[in-house]
């Protein structure tokens, strides 16, 4: 792929997510900021998770060959993803709510993808790092819009929760290390090898505190059906 095209993909790319999100913030006028963000983010999960599958070469091992030149879908999946990374650091700015282990998130993973980019290089391991971390995107996003829709602290708010924590749990920490383990492993670019070992690193944080947040509703909701 010309230099050109990558960057076409992406400016196009950031383009289209803020209009997508300019178009739903006018469509729904009386919901926050956070809401529409939210709706976008949920779009490009699903984008990314579907996008990435297609660009599997080999399904008997998802994560080969390593080391290896990119594919053109596999690239384009990395264009639209790092497009919205870049659209959804500056939207959090506009929304003044900035926290620190997002914003180092979508800074690594910004580099990391930018490089990949540019080396057209270890393909494999950035679509699965982008199934991997995007599979429970929508369920993390499902559950904080059905808080603004009124449904926080019920029943389904609270299967939304457990349902993000079990897949993020699986795909993270579970398919994750592996991922990071075999990255690190072979011959790839030291940018690539920081990406993912950054990604284990945040995604390590992430799970205790999602751990302790079910922790925390479990024993809430435990209480309140026994008062």
């Amino acid at each position: 792929m010309e230099d050109y095209d990558k960057v076409y993909l992406v400016v196009s790319g950031v383009i289209s997510w803020t209009s997508a999100f300019l178009l739903i913030r006018k469509s729904f006028p009386k919901r926050s900021f956070d809401f529409s963000n939210r709706i976008v983010s949920t779009i490009h999960a699903v984008f990314a998770v579907v996008l990435s599958s297609m660009s599997v070469q080999d399904w008997r091992c998802p994560v080969c060959p390593l080391a290896s030149n990119s594919s053109p879908l596999q690239m384009r999946a990395l264009a639209i993803t790092l497009a919205y990374l870049i659209y959804d650091l500056v939207c959090c700015l506009f929304d003044k709510n900035i926290k620190i282990d997002n914003s180092v998130h979508h800074l690594v993973s910004i580099l990391g993808i930018g490089a990949g980019l540019a080396y057209e290089k270890c393909g494999s391991e950035m679509v699965a790092a982008l199934w991997i971390t995007e599979i429970s995107s929508p369920f993390l996003h499902f559950r904080e819009i059905l808080k603004e829709l009124g449904h926080k602290d019920t029943d389904l708010n609270l299967a939304a929760d457990v349902l993000f924590a079990v897949i993020f749990t699986l795909a993270r920490m579970c398919f994750g290390p592996y991922l990071c383990y075999v990255t690190l492993s072979a011959n790839n670019p030291f940018l690539i090898k920081a990406m993912a070992l950054g990604l284990q690193l945040v995604s390590a944080f992430w799970f205790y505190k999602i751990a302790r947040m079910v922790k925390y509703k479990l024993i809430k909701r435990s209480a309140s059906k026994s008062s």
